[in-house]
């Protein structure tokens, strides 16, 4: 068990690997923490040095009620092991911020993928009406200050998604999911305060210049959709690829179908 001070929290990561591969840093989702790393790890570990940590909020993780900067948190973990430049893949939340330090480290970045993320700034999207009535359930569980309710509705939400039934899904890829998401709970009442990217990325990532493999699952929610083909058309070097039969947990719902992607994708660019 490997733990990192800054200020403000005590972060919690593990590596995989060699340290003279190139480096990959796993950035998790927002209902999810690093275990949903777990199917890609040996693989990424035969050719790389693998790099994971939970965020602020997740996982073992502890935290203060502080302000901090999750691209801080980030390039401090890199500083730490003495990682000059990384590939960085973000899903989600960790998606948004591997595209925040890309902007403002670019210096540190070999190259980007996203999964299911958007820049920071992204224009609000309009919801389907099954989406806007998923989250009104979740916004009554918030106001009942219930987070076992949030836990299980947000796996609802995004991993199995508003077209899609729990019972044609993999037992075990729902297990997982609900488990990792119940692993949060205990982060319920803290609050740490992360400082957003200023002007944010949205605008920016014109500028990103590395690699980029932007991802989504088929199923996943209409802002998600939206962010994929925005990234798709501005940055400079992407590529895409749309999961069939998954919605925002691509990497965890048919892992053997995203590490194949992946790993081929980075060995194309010499990453």
């Amino acid at each position: 068990m490997a733990h990192l001070d800054v200020p403000g929290a005590v972060l919690y990561y593990e590596t995989a690997g060699h340290v003279s591969g190139p480096a990959v840093l796993l950035m998790h989702a927002g209902i999810a923490h690093l275990r949903m790393w777990d199917p890609q790890v040996a693989a990424l570990a035969t050719h790389h040095y693998v790099i994971r940590f939970d965020a602020r909020g997740f996982g073992r993780t502890s935290v203060d009620d502080v302000k901090f900067s999750a691209r801080a948190d980030a390039v401090a973990l890199l500083d730490h092991l003495g990682v000059e430049r990384a590939t960085l893949i973000g899903c989600d939340r960790g998606g948004l911020v591997a595209l925040d330090v890309a902007v403002e480290h670019p210096d540190r970045v070999a190259g980007l993928v996203t999964i299911g993320a958007g820049p920071s700034g992204f224009p609000e999207v309009e919801l389907s009406d099954a989406e806007d009535a998923l989250f009104d359930s979740l916004d009554q569980a918030f106001n009942a200050n219930n987070p076992e309710q949030i836990s299980r509705l947000e796996v609802q939400l995004w991993a199995v998604g508003p077209l899609r039934q729990e019972a044609d899904l993999d037992p075990h890829f729902l297990a997982t999911a609900y488990a990792m998401s119940l692993d949060n709970i205990e982060h319920f009442t803290e609050h740490p305060r992360p400082q957003p990217l200023d002007p944010p990325a949205s605008d920016r990532v014109v500028d990103i210049t590395v690699p980029a493999l932007v991802t989504v699952g088929e199923f996943d929610l209409t802002p998600a959709l939206a962010e994929y083909e925005y990234l798709l058309e501005v940055l400079p070097e992407a590529s895409g690829c749309r999961f069939r039969g998954v919605a925002h947990l691509p990497s965890l719902e048919h892992p053997e179908e995203f590490t194949r992607v992946l790993v081929s994708w980075l060995a194309r660019n010499n990453l």
